[in-house]
């Protein structure tokens, strides 16, 4: 019996990480003898979220991981059985979680790659109960990290390229594993480093960081002033950002530059958490004209356009809350075809599209012009390129896992290569997302038959 009250888990308890309705269907595939039958399910976004023109994929390099080492250990499995759910399951159930490994392929877009709506950001080609039994854990890390690395693309895209952008959401993140997701996901969208030191030193990054409003107070109560304070942590930090907003950010500016004009002190750059952040960023800066100015406080992609119109003088933003939080990506997992015959759901406003898909992206001069949704078996025309590639074939990646380098890299030409009213904040339009005839045919055949 598996019991542990605060939930603590290793990644070799993510084959129980999943919905039960997977484990029951896989029981109700074994005894209906369709465990081992070809399957491809496709995962993809139906809408997005409110005021978005596109999104970036992200979280593939997790999903292959899991899909990798995915296996039921005894334990797992007596405590499957104690729960008594699965006394009327066939005995290959077990069996077959038991032995069972994925060993199925997967096709899916690099990550950082911009995507639109009812385009899968991967296939998953597997014997029907591997397929089924993933849909959980691919679907947590992708919809999350896309979220993320999405939002992260859209605060780059307004803040420009030589604003300084931080990570510091892991105290709003939803758990301890969401925020080394959304960590990787935003160093991955396009920010310069995070806060978080366990995910920064696991990606073989530098964490960044500044000071807390805490040592102010604690030593300005035990030793009189905000100033004491000041140069204790410059005496240890003697380049990281003072934090000067704790009582009265323009007294402690005008403090500081006194000390700067006398020579007793050098200051690399400032952080504002609160107040009119335009207003004070301007005072500041005549004060201190030499430093660098960093923001933070509850700050997303618009509050940095209000920042930029009102003419504040900011350097950096740091990004928590806003960032790894919100309107979720409502990916979804669905079957198209089983054992060579496509399928698609009918539901109202949740239809899909069947059969096994590809992507054809159109560009001219490294602009997207449009994307063409159609079959896996189509070629791409002249003037095309097909986005779905092979990464994992028979349960073994094709490829090492890339650089976070390498991704954020990806994800700044695919923001550049949309078009201006996909990119920007108020009313995005989508670029087109055109249906192949081919495709359009075998929908209308299916429905037609069913």
């Amino acid at each position: 019996m598996i019991e542990d009250q605060q939930l603590i888990f290793s990644s070799e308890d993510y084959s129980l990480l999943t919905d039960l309705y997977q484990l029951t269907m896989v029981a109700c595939y074994v005894g209906e003898g369709l465990e081992d039958k070809p399957a491809s399910f496709e995962l993809f976004v139906r809408h997005f979220p409110d005021k978005f023109g596109y999104l970036i994929a992200m979280g593939l390099a997790q999903a292959l991981d899991y899909l990798e080492k995915l296996h039921f250990t005894n334990q797992q499995l007596e405590a499957l059985q104690n729960t008594g759910i699965f006394a009327h399951a066939p005995a290959k159930f077990w069996s077959l979680l038991e032995s069972g490994r994925f060993t199925g392929n997967v096709w899916a877009i690099p990550e950082g790659t911009a995507i639109f709506a009812n385009e899968p950001l991967l296939r998953v080609e597997a014997p029907l109960w591997q397929a089924q039994l993933v849909e959980t854990y691919l679907l947590n890390t992708i919809n999350y990290q896309t979220l993320i690395a999405t939002k992260a693309a859209r605060m780059r895209d307004v803040a420009g390229k030589d604003a300084i952008l931080l990570e510091f959401g892991t105290r709003r993140a939803f758990s301890p594993q969401g925020s080394l997701w959304a960590a990787r996901a935003a160093l991955a969208g396009g920010l310069d480093s995070t806060s978080n030191v366990l995910a920064a030193l696991k990606l073989g990054r530098k964490p960044s960081g500044t000071m807390a409003h805490s040592l102010v107070m604690a030593i300005g109560a035990i030793e009189g002033s905000e100033d004491d304070a000041f140069s204790a942590f410059h005496r240890y930090f003697p380049t990281a950002l003072l934090l000067i907003d704790t009582y009265d950010t323009i007294a402690a500016a005008e403090r500081l530059a006194e000390k700067v004009k006398a020579g007793k002190i050098e200051v690399t750059g400032v952080r504002l958490d609160s107040g009119d952040l335009a207003e004070l960023s301007k005072k500041v800066r005549s004060l201190l004209p030499d430093i660098t100015i960093f923001a933070s406080g509850d700050l997303d992609e618009w509050e940095i356009v209000r920042l930029k119109e009102a003419g504040a003088c900011i350097d950096g933003y740091g990004l928590g809350t806003k960032l790894v939080t919100g309107s979720p990506v409502n990916g979804v997992y669905k079957i198209v075809e089983i054992d060579g015959i496509p399928t698609m759901k009918q539901s109202s406003k949740k239809a899909t599209y069947p059969g096994r898909k590809q992507i054809f992206r159109r560009q001219e001069n490294s602009k997207i012009l449009s994307d063409r949704l159609g079959l896996a078996q189509e070629t791409a025309n002249s003037d095309e390129q097909p986005l779905l590639e092979l990464v994992m074939q028979q349960g073994k990646p094709v490829n090492p896992p890339e650089t976070i380098e390498t991704i954020q890299k990806r994800t700044q030409a695919s923001v550049a290569s949309l078009p201006p009213e996909t990119r920007r904040l108020n009313n995005p339009i989508p670029v087109p997302v055109n249906i192949s005839n081919a495709l359009e045919s075998l929908r209308l055949s299916w429905i037609a038959n069913h």
